[in-house]
């Protein structure tokens, strides 16, 4: 095979110096500069005090969902927890105390927060429909374990989670 060899490019002595790229660089950043001065929070918005209005398919973190009887919905199938990619979801199984129902619960339901990657399998895979994405976006902690959420975390609704600024 031949090798093959490319003209090299006349180049004028400015793209030499690289002027025009840095100039046209600055003229995007003052015509932004601009726009800010001219209207306020045009890019930004305050966090804690503005929130952001998310459309009604967005998928936040995952929660378990409990029935009408106010008993959670999940039979501990554990189709969630072989379905996760980064196998963020653990559960130990129990029964309930009274001996006349067969059904299985999770004794135990974590999910670990700083694994999941909020892909929506585990809501996908379950039968039960017991798991279901929230609207929730901001999960902080100063420790790794502070993101491992069990199972009455899980049940409660996301908004009592006390983040970093709390």
């Amino acid at each position: 095979m031949a090798i093959k060899t490319a003209p090299r490019p006349n180049l004028r002595w400015t793209d030499y110096l690289y002027l025009p790229s840095i100039l046209k660089g600055l003229k995007i950043t003052f015509s932004y500069f601009a726009k800010t001065l001219l209207r306020k929070n045009l890019y930004t918005m305050e966090f804690p005090e503005q929130k952001w209005m998310f459309p009604k398919r967005y998928r936040g973190y995952p929660m378990l969902v409990q029935g009408d009887n106010g008993v959670e919905n999940c039979v501990a199938c554990k189709l969630c927890e072989v379905v996760c990619p980064p196998s963020a979801i653990t559960i130990r199984i129990g029964h309930y105390n009274n001996p006349e129902v067969k059904e299985r619960i999770p004794a135990e339901f974590i999910i670990d927060m700083g694994r999941c990657i909020v892909c929506g399998m585990c809501e996908e895979a379950c039968p039960c429909e017991a798991i279901v994405m929230s609207n929730a976006h901001v999960m902080s902690s100063g420790s790794r374990s502070g993101l491992i959420f069990k199972k009455t975390l899980l049940l409660d609704d996301y908004h009592q989670i006390p983040t970093m600024r709390d």
